[in-house]
């Protein structure tokens, strides 16, 4: 048998770099903290650049020894993998749009062609001659290290390309347009709007576009008009969000009617239209905002007269109901009621179509989609109990993910809607809205021999005390059951390597989909799980209540329970068990192995945000004033610093003593991306230092992405390398390489 446990992988052929110490004392409400690396977070420092290089150095050389392991990771991956592709197109107007993929290129190429009526959506794997490229992701990329496309849209006209790039992954994008229709991807016009943020909406005259920018806290808190063939220093500033708790988003309503603008904080929205046809006109407020009210909305034509706002709210519905009122009269006096709050069924999201609504709703943590039919034509389409007809999209298996595809065009009488579970490859349908009746128009294909027969996967529930039990999304091999037919929840014949994932945050929910890449860990025998923890979305705002700000602890011991129970009942073993979170899930892991080191063999850390008490305390950096409503504000409530204090990763390690009282740390691999404006490189530094100053012995690498941010690299065989080398480091901490 190999050696099992977390000093089982190879030593390192060098030593770790041990950046020096400059001392310095953090002092709030009276608590100091000493941080010995707080000058990490000085960029302009090159002895912090000399660092991280030889990090990056070191982690090279410890991985070596199963390089070879890595490199058949990766052929692995790629061998599933369908490298020449196509996405089901999209009709819109008069084209089919669509984006693929070609084998040995990093990018997608985004294309369109000719729609005839009444054409189902044609399916191919390559080029045809009808086709029309409007972008090609590669030709732009080449010559880069890094590449995004942030923005990209059509005019409403179908005649032009509005696209944003951005090539450090900071995440400011450069606009620019082109012409379509000539076939030689022809600029339009010459100006490049730089520094632009995510979101952008055409107006209806084809010439004028909206955009948003960020402030130096990375903010997006200002909507610019310009338009085409201008200097973009003559652009207008339409609108200046000053509160710094708020952000600026931006999009188009479903029908082209309004451009529609989204000022939003953690917990209370304002949302305002321009009408698309009058692009000068001043914004127009839906309902001011109110503290603790979120709201979104979209628009309803009608054929006769003004339309409708359909408003999505958790006004008096905590998860949340859905609302109309007259376009002419939006405010929250002539809200009505159409759907009401029905407690454990949280509404997500809304559609319009003339005569439909889709619902993405969540109950007993699945999401899923409702169909709600409407009365169009008449004096009131949202007359009567609109629920007593509606009807849900079926799903086959649980737990599974069911989430609405793209349907640009509201006459469609078809949805476009997809599927996964964590055995099923995502399937795209489209359904009849008339009569329920679903096509299958393409299932990811994955190459060789998957047998989604051969896997096992089921959700169960886990104890985490006080009367809470936490949703756990499964998945192996069912020959690792001595009958493979038994119960679900039956653990294997042995205890079985496994990795538990996790998030917890900004009610995000972490739903159960298939992935190719992960087969290369499930058929070497791996367990893999979801624990559904606290402050995701999962079982509605009451979940995610109840994981934030002084109930933020609940994730971690919710991530602990479940690691005890696939341990306790046999699963998985404590010298097996590994974890793995990104961003905010790896301030998740950063906290559990704290808090209960003894549980894990090996642990991934994606960019985490595991220096949280000292960046909450700077409201200098990007995000900080933000998030105060996600984990409180400890600069101005000394109860929010000590709650935050008390599971910070980074200033809760602990140190191996001389009195010989000592923790031994699992295997750590963190990353860090130098230009992310999400979570500062420096955290994972300064905590991977840290760490091994507290425990010698254990093996914590870091790597830090030069040339990219928060998503780390941008091309897919990147990426995929960068899973391989996770799945080696975990295969060879516990001695499966």
């Amino acid at each position: 048998m190999p050696p099992q446990g977390p000093r089982a992988g190879a030593a390192p052929l060098i030593s770790p770099p041990v950046p020096e110490r400059r001392t310095k004392i953090l002092e709030a409400h009276g608590d100091e903290r000493v941080d010995d690396w707080y000058w990490l977070g000085n960029r302009t420092d090159s002895a912090v650049l000399d660092h991280l290089r030889a990090e990056n150095a070191y982690t090279e050389a410890a991985v070596a020894p199963f390089g070879a392991l890595r490199e058949t990771l990766f052929d692995e991956i790629v061998a599933r993998i369908e490298e020449t592709d196509l996405s089901v197109p999209v009709k819109k107007g008069g084209w089919w749009y669509y984006q693929r993929t070609e084998e040995k290129k990093s990018y997608a190429v985004h294309c369109r062609r000719p729609a005839a009526p009444g054409e189902a959506p044609p399916v191919a794997s390559g080029p045809v001659s009808d086709e029309e490229v409007l972008l090609d992701e590669n030709a732009l990329a080449e010559g880069t290290e890094y590449f995004a496309v942030g923005n990209l849209a059509v005019s409403p006209n179908h005649g032009l390309l509005a696209y944003a790039t951005d090539k450090t992954g900071a995440e400011l994008y450069d606009l620019r347009f082109a012409t379509l229709h000539s076939g030689d991807g022809a600029t339009r016009a010459e100006e490049t709007v730089s520094d632009t943020y995510y979101g952008l909406a055409w107006a209806n005259d084809n010439a004028t576009v909206f955009y948003t920018r960020v402030d130096e806290a990375m903010r997006p808190y200002q909507l610019w008009r310009h338009g085409l063939g201008t200097d973009p220093t003559n652009d207008a500033k339409i609108i200046e969000e000053p509160d710094e708790q708020f952000t600026l988003s931006l999009g188009r309503s479903k029908d082209g009617a309004f451009v529609v603008v989204s000022l939003q904080s953690t917990t209370t929205s304002e949302v305002w239209v321009i009408p698309a046809d009058d692009p000068e006109m001043a914004p127009r407020v839906i309902e001011p905002r109110r503290p603790g009210i979120e709201y979104g909305v979209e628009h309803l034509g009608h054929s006769a007269g003004p339309g409708s706002f359909v408003i999505l709210t958790n006004d008096g519905a905590e998860d949340f109901r859905l609302m109309v009122a007259p376009e002419n009269s939006p405010g929250r006096d002539s809200w009505r009621p159409i759907i009401g709050h029905r407690p454990g069924t949280r509404l997500d999201d809304v559609d319009v179509f003339d005569r439909w609504l889709v619902i993405a709703e969540r109950f007993e943590g699945e999401p899923r989609l409702r169909v709600v039919p409407l009365e169009p034509g008449g004096p009131d389409p949202f007359a009567g109990d609109l629920l007593t007809d509606s009807w849900l999209v079926g799903a086959t298996e649980h737990p599974s993910s069911t989430w609405e595809g793209p349907n640009p065009e509201p006459s469609a009488t078809t949805l476009r809607y997809e599927q996964t579970s964590l055995v099923s490859p995502r399937a795209v349908f489209d359904a009849d809205m008339t009569t329920g009746k679903s096509v299958l128009l393409k299932r990811q294909p994955v190459l060789g021999d998957y047998d989604p027969a051969s896997y096992r996967t089921f959700r169960v529930w886990v104890d985490a005390g006080g009367g809470t039990t936490v949703p756990m999304s499964i998945v192996h091999r069912a020959d690792l059951l001595a009958d493979p037919s038994a119960p679900d929840g039956t653990p294997p014949v042995a205890p079985a390597p496994c990795l538990l994932y996790g998030y917890g945050a900004y009610e995000i929910s972490i739903d159960p989909a298939f992935s190719s890449l992960r087969l290369s860990l499930l058929d070497r025998g791996f367990v893999f799980a979801i624990a559904h923890v606290r402050g995701g979305g999962e079982l509605g705002r009451g979940w995610y209540e109840d994981g934030k700000l002084a109930n933020k602890p609940h994730t971690f011991t919710d991530f602990i329970a479940c690691a005890r129970h696939l341990i306790d009942s046999g699963f998985t073993s404590a010298d097996r068990l590994t974890a793995r979170g990104g961003s905010a899930g790896g301030l998740l892991i950063g906290a559990v192995i704290n808090q209960a080191p003894e549980l894990f063999a090996a642990v991934v850390a994606e960019v985490p945000f595991v220096d949280c008490l000292t960046t909450m305390l700077d409201d200098s950096l990007p995000l900080t004033v933000g998030e105060w409503e996600e984990w409180g504000n400890p600069a101005a409530d000394p109860a929010a610093y000590a709650t935050i204090k008390s599971y910070s990763p980074y200033d809760n390690i602990v140190a191996n003593t001389a009195d010989g009282s000592s923790v031994d740390y699992p295997d750590v691999l963190a990353t860090a991306g130098l230009h992310d404006p999400r979570v500062g490189y420096w955290e994972p530094a300064k905590w991977v230092a840290r760490l091994r100053d507290a425990d010698p012995s254990a093996r914590v690498l870091l790597k830090t992405e030069l040339v990219a941010g928060h998503g780390g690299p941008s091309g897919r065989y990147d990426a995929w390398k960068d899973e391989a080398q996770v799945y080696a480091f975990l295969l060879d901490a516990l001695g499966l390489g």
